[in-house]
């Protein structure tokens, strides 16, 4: 009969204990001494409640911090090149499909005067923002090859374990991957009925809300922790027009 894990846990607690009840006996048997056992029994139980403070509350504490610390600087550099290979040039395509780009642009122009304080209250803006897809004003021929083409990289990204820790960011690239299904999967993109343009009207709105609020929050990181990174970000703000990688 095979045991489980649990009845396998309280078998080896009761052998701990017996053993321990074994050896204050043998201790006693040779010196016949209860008063220097139960001495040091009763400082040993004291300590045990310090040592709980000193190694679940404190170190573990202190680990737990550490190893959140080096992950989110793991996942921070996934998140890095996901915006180098695909976040920032869907942006510029989104951005064509968007009814009302002007308002967008202006909140975005992103610098390195921007306090903490005024990228929470962007991102408050854009969370309520209705995002407006007209989807005949970009070219979905173009969009459909850029995002087809990336699909294996996005299917790498989400085989990463450290995207676990971050549920938004693994939404965007589902949402991303799905638009690349949906597109791979229509021969055609022109002529289709107006049911199938709203359809793929809101993947892209789903995917462009996403992106927004990810890439907000990538330029706060940037500014906060890597300023070399945050300037060429800011030279290749897809929002700014006026943004050039050449320095004058």
């Amino acid at each position: 009969m095979k045991i489980n894990d649990k009845t396998h846990r309280v078998l080896w607690a009761a052998l701990l204990v017996l053993l321990s009840v074994f050896f204050y006996l043998v201790h006693y048997a040779v010196f016949r001494d209860a008063h220097h056992i139960f001495l040091y029994l009763i400082g040993d139980i004291a300590f045990v409640f310090i040592e709980v403070l000193l190694v679940t509350l404190i170190i573990h504490q202190l680990l737990s911090e550490r190893e959140k610390r080096m992950m989110m600087k793991k996942l921070n550099m996934v998140i890095g090149a996901f915006f180098s290979e695909v976040g920032t040039p869907l942006l510029e395509y989104f951005k064509n499909f968007d009814d009302t780009p002007g308002d967008i642009s202006q909140q975005l122009l992103v610098d390195g005067k921007w306090s903490a304080e005024h990228f929470v209250k962007v991102q408050e803006t854009l969370n309520q923002r209705d995002y407006k897809i007209g989807v005949r004003k970009g070219n979905l021929a173009e969009l459909k090859e850029f995002v087809v083409g990336k699909r294996n990289f996005l299917l790498r990204l989400l085989e990463n374990q450290n995207l676990l820790e971050h549920e938004n960011f693994t939404e965007l690239l589902w949402a991303a991957f799905h638009l690349a299904e949906e597109l791979s999967h229509r021969k055609t993109l022109e002529g289709l009925p107006e049911k199938d343009y709203e359809h793929l009207a809101g993947d892209i709105k789903r995917v462009y809300k996403l992106l927004v609020r990810e890439w907000l929050m990538y330029m706060e990181h940037l500014k906060n922790n890597y300023p070399y990174l945050f300037s060429l970000a800011m030279r290749t703000n897809p929002f700014d027009s006026q943004a050039a990688v050449v320095m004058k």
